[in-house]
């Protein structure tokens, strides 16, 4: 008995949530909290987004002075990875579409 597969475009035409999870422009917000040290927030920027020590400094700084930091422009599916694991180091984070 043979099965039938439907093709990528249905899948995804018929669930939003997948078309979009590939769709470039969601943003990783990271907000300023009383809790981390700032040579930790560098560290974990460093570990988690591959950012190099200054570009690392710089989002911090902009953390603590804004209030917030967009770190990231990716796909929905790696910004919520991005953000999970922003979390996990204790840091608040978010994401959201464009910004």
């Amino acid at each position: 008995m043979a099965v039938e597969l439907p093709d990528a475009d249905t899948k995804t035409r018929d669930r939003p949530d997948l078309a979009n999870a590939f769709e470039k422009g969601w943003s990783v917000i990271v907000w300023n909290d009383p809790v981390n040290l700032m040579s930790y927030v560098i560290h974990v920027f460093r570990r988690v987004l591959g950012f190099d020590l200054p570009t690392a400094t710089r989002h911090m700084l902009e953390v603590h002075h804004k209030g917030k930091s967009c770190v990231a422009k990716e796909t929905r599916e790696k910004a919520e990875l991005y953000t999970l694991r922003l979390q996990q180091y204790g840091l608040k984070a978010s994401y959201e579409r464009g910004g």
